[in-house]
This record gives C-alpha cells, structure tokens and sequence, in this order.
C-alpha cells in the first residue's frame, strides 16, 4: 500500500509540475497529460524502473526503460537518480546516463544530453542541482556539477563545473552571470541569451573597421598622420 501511496503522489507531482511549466497544458486534463504528453510518460516509467533497479531486480528494470524509450524518445538508465517535480518538455532524443543525479524542480528541453566520457567506471554523468533549467540539444557530459537554479543555453556543450544561478552559453559553455534579473524557474530567454565572446569580437571587428577607415584617411590611430615613405622600394623592382 505504500508503494501505491508514493506513486500516486509521483504521479500528481509530475503532471502538477508539466501544467504549471508548459504553456500548452493550461487548460488540459490531468489525465490528457498523463496520456499523451511523452516527457510525463518517460519519468513516471523511469520511477518505477528505478525503484526495481535499487532493489536489485534483474532485467526488468532495463526492459521498462527501453518500452519506454522506443515510446516516448526518452532514454533514462534505471540507475539515474531523478529528483521531485522533475520535467522533459516534448523530450524526443533526451538521454540521461547511469550515473546522472537530478535535483528537484528541474526542466530539461528535447535533445538534451547528460552523457558521460570516455570509459571510466564510478561516477561519470553530471549532476543537476535544484531549480536548474536546461535548453534544447545542449550537452552536459562528464562528473560536472551544475549550481542550484542555472540555466544552461540551447546547444551548449558543458564540460566544466557550473556556478549556481548562472547562465551558460556557447561550445565550449562558458558561464556568464545574468545581471538585474532573477535567475531561477523554467523562464529562460533562449533569444537573448548573453554571450561575453561574442560580444567581444563584436567590439573588435568594430574597432578593425575604425581603423582600417582611419588608414585610408591618412591618419593612424587617433593621432598620428601617416607619413609616406620614402626610398627605395623595400620589396625591391
């Protein structure tokens, strides 16, 4: 009966959680989602899985994730350990590794990766803490810690430690802190992301234009005319 009891209360808590992050699921039945949104589906199937895997049931646990994978696109190892109120919005092609952890209140977008590298054995998939927000088709891969309520932009790939409440951006990511604005929650701008890198060689492209115009008025930098030179030619002819 306690087993029933839990799972009842899983199941309330990840429908709960695909109404208040999904903008599609105002409105909808809890029983609609429970049916038909395949992120729901791939969790739920997940927690029973592995429930079996801890304890220590054979095959099973690996034949429910692969239903569900050919099901849903989602392919979550029954070793994972997958924090409440966790969400896979549309989740076609997300993969979560053995040894990844999740913490509560998380939302991850279709394509995601949490893989590991190489063949090491112990602990080789990222760990997400609280609150974190993970955009589509980024990659986070290795035993990297992601910080409580960070985003981490589409397409980026992680391979370092991320700070909590940050940004990630770019290939490699590289965190970035987002100034004047709360963090947390499943709110991510995926548009306007910041980008320091991009942003600099923005502002050195300009300043090669400045220059190169410079030049072509007789003036070098902001002082100094350019002189003609003289002599012979040292290119030779």
């Amino acid at each position: 009966m306690s087993l029933i009891s839990v799972t009842a209360g899983e199941i309330r808590r990840d429908v709960a959680a695909a109404k208040a992050r999904d903008p599609a699921a105002k409105g909808v039945w809890a029983l609609e989602i429970l049916l038909t949104w395949p992120g729901v589906q791939a969790v739920l199937a997940h927690r029973v899985a592995h429930g079996l895997y801890r304890a220590g049931v054979p095959l099973l646990p690996r034949l429910i994730a692969t239903l569900a994978r050919s099901i849903t696109g989602v392919e979550i190892h029954p070793g994972a350990t997958i924090g409440p109120n966790f969400f896979i919005d549309h989740g076609m092609g997300v993969v979560i590794g053995e040894t990844a952890e999740i913490g509560a209140d998380v939302t991850i977008y279709q394509g995601v990766t949490l893989g590991g590298t190489g063949f090491q054995t112990g602990k080789r998939h990222p760990t997400v803490e609280d609150s974190v927000t993970i955009g589509s088709g980024a990659k986070l891969l290795g035993p990297i810690r992601v910080g409580h309520g960070s985003k981490i932009g589409a397409n980026t790939v992680v391979i370092h430690e991320v700070p909590p409440r940050s940004t990630v951006v770019g290939n490699p990511g590289h965190p970035v802190r987002v100034e004047g604005r709360r963090v947390e929650g499943p709110d991510a701008d995926w548009v306007h992301l910041p980008d320091p890198i991009a942003d600099a060689l923005k502002r050195l492209s300009r300043r090669v234009e400045a220059v190169e115009a410079s030049t072509e008025n007789g003036v070098v930098g902001d002082e100094f005319p350019a002189e003609r030179q003289v002599g012979p030619n040292p290119a030779g002819g």
